[in-house]
């Protein structure tokens, strides 16, 4: 992969900066956009990312992206609560701090915001004060921890002795600190894009499971122990959510319920956002047949967020010819 960077030549070009959305299961879309973005070589200066969109973005900045699209392209979807652990009925009902270290660490040893290739924003949400906070330095494994830190979901990360959550609750795409950062330029992806019935997604899926997706064995041995550790890990999740909330089979489940309610606030907050501070490139994947948490369908994310950007490289294009 090679990271497009400015040259003496284009000393006078405006600055780039782009913006990574939340979306969960939606965020490897984030992946196609990039690649779209490379191959038509357009300049990126620094990325702000907000809970997935900071992991693939880091991830892109450390030079690891290929890494990455490999490894998801494997992964067995179905079974991605296996990479957490299980911890009913603290702040929240998953703990990725130790498995996201491990599954940062497959495609990369940076550690640190000064090793990155292009400087990188990450946005968390304080959860005493409810302010935005914009992480750019030290560990950046707790940064990625705390914006990604779904509420309900995931248990709040400390950093810096601040109780931090997913940035989602007050910016899912943070334009308006690509715009503090000074860039001429600000392209935004938004995976919040149509939120289908919960019916119309049963059906979606229900066509989707009637063409299975083989996968392919996973190479990395690190990775083949984690699947091996944590094979029966869903079936105990469920078990653990069935004997906690008697429903019926028609009823949102508490996962459904809590990624649904907040994929419907963080779609109009970002409404509200981009009416005050619009991006100039908006990429916005039509990934609504997606709950938050399906991450089965890697392929169909991917190249929809590559072809979303494709369609606009004409327009980014032109802004960057126009003169300063």
């Amino acid at each position: 992969m090679v990271i497009i960077r400015s040259t003496k030549f284009e000393s006078q070009r405006k600055t780039v900066g782009l913006v990574l959305g939340c979306g969960s299961s939606r965020g490897w879309a984030h992946i196609g956009a990039i690649e779209a973005l490379e191959e038509e070589n357009i300049p990126i200066d620094f990325i702000v990312g907000c809970s997935v969109g900071a992991y693939v973005g880091a991830l892109y900045a450390s030079g690891s992206i290929q890494s990455l699209k490999e490894f998801v392209l494997k992964m067995d979807g179905k079974k991605i609560f296996s990479y957490f652990d299980i911890v009913l009925p603290r702040s929240g009902i998953l703990d990725g701090t130790k498995r996201l270290r491990e599954l940062f660490s497959i495609h990369t040893h940076v550690q640190d915001f000064s090793e990155l290739k292009i400087p990188v924003m990450v946005v968390a949400t304080d959860l005493e004060t409810g302010k935005k906070v914009v992480l750019k330095s030290g560990d950046i494994l707790d940064a990625l921890r705390a914006s990604m830190s779904m509420p309900g979901l995931f248990a709040a990360a400390n950093v810096n002795n601040r109780w931090l959550v997913d940035g989602g609750l007050v910016d899912p795409v943070p334009v308006s600190v690509a715009r503090a950062m000074g860039a001429d330029i600000v392209i935004a992806v938004d995976l919040s894009s149509g939120t289908f019935s919960r019916k119309k997604r049963k059906n979606q899926k229900m066509q989707r499971e009637k063409t299975p997706v083989k996968q392919a064995p996973h190479k990395n041995e690190l990775i083949q122990k984690l699947s091996a550790y944590y094979e029966t890990a869903e079936f105990s999740f469920k078990n653990k959510i069935n004997d906690l909330f008697k429903k019926e089979a028609s009823t949102p489940d508490i996962i459904e319920t809590v990624t649904t309610s907040i994929n419907i606030m963080q779609d109009r907050i970002t409404r509200i956002n981009h009416a005050v501070t619009p991006p100039d490139i908006l990429i916005r994947p039509h990934l609504g047949e997606l709950k938050m948490l399906d991450f089965d369908q890697v392929e169909h994310t991917i190249e929809e967020g590559y072809t979303k950007a494709k369609a606009k490289i004409d327009d980014i294009r032109t802004m960057l010819e126009t003169e300063i």
